[in-house]
């Protein structure tokens, strides 16, 4: 579902028009234009994203009627509408196999061996 159906479907049940709720609908689908895949859900559709979505802008948002309305609520209606449930980060991540420059291994492998090159 679009971020724009996602803030029409807000509108009629809080109130308002689209546009108000658009940020918060595009700040949840954004990792989509990063990751053009259903999995783009991992990123933000979770317990996780309600949190994030309310440390970018805050508790409510006051849309056009002055009305303060929940981002918590309007995440949590926004995945429910995706997924019909909230998932955690972990039945996301339980099952992704860890890859090792995950652990930055690697990352400091090679600048160890860089470094060394250079005082050869």
């Amino acid at each position: 579902m679009s971020p724009f159906i996602h803030a029409k479907i807000h509108s009629k049940k809080y109130g308002g028009v689209p546009d108000d709720y658009l940020p918060v609908d595009e700040f949840i689908d954004s990792s989509k234009t990063h990751y053009a895949n259903i999995k783009h859900r991992a990123i933000l559709h979770s317990s996780f994203g309600i949190y994030l979505a309310e440390q970018v802008f805050g508790p409510t948002i006051t849309i056009s009627t002055g009305k303060q309305v929940c981002v918590r609520e309007l995440v949590i209606d926004h995945i429910m509408q995706d997924l019909g449930f909230i998932p955690t980060m972990e039945q996301y991540l339980v099952n992704m196999e860890a890859q090792p420059w995950m652990s930055g291994t690697r990352k400091t492998e090679k600048a160890h061996a860089k470094f060394i090159k250079l005082e050869d």
